[in-house]
């Protein structure tokens, strides 16, 4: 079959890996990519239209109000100015000198990762609490001060029992009236993970576009205090805040919007039984096979309720072999290695029907 990518010598992908920015996010159904087309047919006023999206959306979500941004790391970015913002009276454009605005975000050690940058780049110091092996009530107490104007949480894979709970995160963040924000990018599924965040006390929840919802891999969704979320619209698109260049365009607006209305009335639980039979599948193909020794992980790498694959290797072949000769090959097949072990993850989220055969074909012939 060819493709709009073959004048450029670009083949496409099996994606047996993830939702991965680097391999397009995901793909987006009919009626995503129909309310895209049919937005960009038409000029529109874009100040009018965020609003009547996020409300859209607000009700959807059943959050107070939504705000359509460009990704989920750019959400993160103006949530932090926003939080910024309640500590000066003026609106200001250049968040990297803040002149003395409190600017200092609380994160659990535990919880830094590299998307927590889009967090510094809103001018914002992180100050760290706990350590690697945990944190307590103690440890958090102490680090607020004038200069605190949010709590960053990370949601995933990344969470332990040994961190301090979000539910106690954000009773301290309400005695010290400081928000909380949630870093929920691949947190969907499940679907009551919309509201589930900022009923329990969070300010903000922040989720991608172009993952499990299936939407413009340049959008992300942010939900939560309508105050907040009016401070984000001031700062982004068409506003000349520091939020301008993360536009976001009338197409990625209501291609959210049309994700999100699908999104909520999937069959999530017939979803499930779909990924619970691809990964049957390629454990019943690929055990035994080989050397092969295959079985149900769970949860996903991204710490959704969702299985996934483990095929641990044969003696004597690595999985960065492995992971390059299935990229090498025709078709090219991306899977994940695992963190630990010598072992792949097979994704069965991100399979098409009659790809999950290709990649189980593919790993046997790699494998000799």
């Amino acid at each position: 079959m060819t493709s709009s990518y073959d004048s450029l010598g670009i083949r496409p992908i099996i994606n047996a890996h993830a939702t991965l920015t680097m391999f397009g996010g995901s793909l987006m159904p009919a009626e995503v990519r129909k309310a895209m087309e049919e937005a960009a047919g038409s000029f529109v006023d874009l100040h009018q239209l965020q609003k009547s999206v996020g409300e859209r959306l607000a009700e959807l979500t059943h959050n107070e109000a939504a705000y359509v941004s460009c990704g989920a790391a750019s959400g993160l970015l103006l949530a932090t100015a926003a939080c910024i913002s309640r500590h000066t009276p003026e609106a200001y454009e250049d968040f990297s000198k803040l002149n003395g605005v409190p600017n200092e975000v609380i994160v659990q050690k535990m919880h830094r990762n590299s998307y927590d940058y889009a967090v510094q780049e809103a001018g914002a110091k992180m100050v760290e609490v706990g350590s690697m092996e945990g944190t307590r009530i103690e440890d958090l107490e102490r680090a607020f001060s004038p200069s605190t104007v949010a709590i960053f949480w990370f949601q995933g894979a990344m969470n332990e029992p040994s961190e301090l709970p979000l539910k106690d995160v954000i009773h301290a963040a309400g005695k010290y009236k400081v928000p909380v924000i949630v870093d929920a990018a691949a947190q969907l599924p499940p679907v009551s993970n919309f509201w589930n965040f900022t009923q329990q006390g969070a300010d903000l929840a922040i989720f991608s576009g172009g993952k499990d919802l299936a939407g413009p891999q340049a959008s992300g969704l942010i939900l939560g205090s309508k105050d907040l979320i009016e401070r984000i619209r001031g700062y982004g698109a068409p506003y000349h805040g520091v939020g301008r260049p993360m536009k976001v365009g009338k197409e990625e607006m209501m291609g959210l919007l049309a994700a999100v209305e699908r999104y909520i009335n999937l069959d999530h639980e017939s979803l499930l039984q779909t990924y619970e039979s691809r990964v049957e599948y390629w454990i019943s193909g690929l055990n035994g096979k080989k050397g092969i020794l295959a079985q149900r992980d769970y949860p996903n790498e991204a710490g959704q309720p969702v299985p996934r694959t483990r095929v641990e290797l044969p003696v004597g072949m690595q999985k960065e072999q492995v992971i390059d000769a299935l990229m090498q090959g025709d078709p090219q097949v991306a899977v994940a290695p695992s963190e630990n072990g010598n072992a792949l993850l097979l994704n069965p989220m991100t399979v098409r029907d009659g790809e999950p055969e290709i990649v189980l074909q593919r790993i046997l012939e790699v494998l000799g």
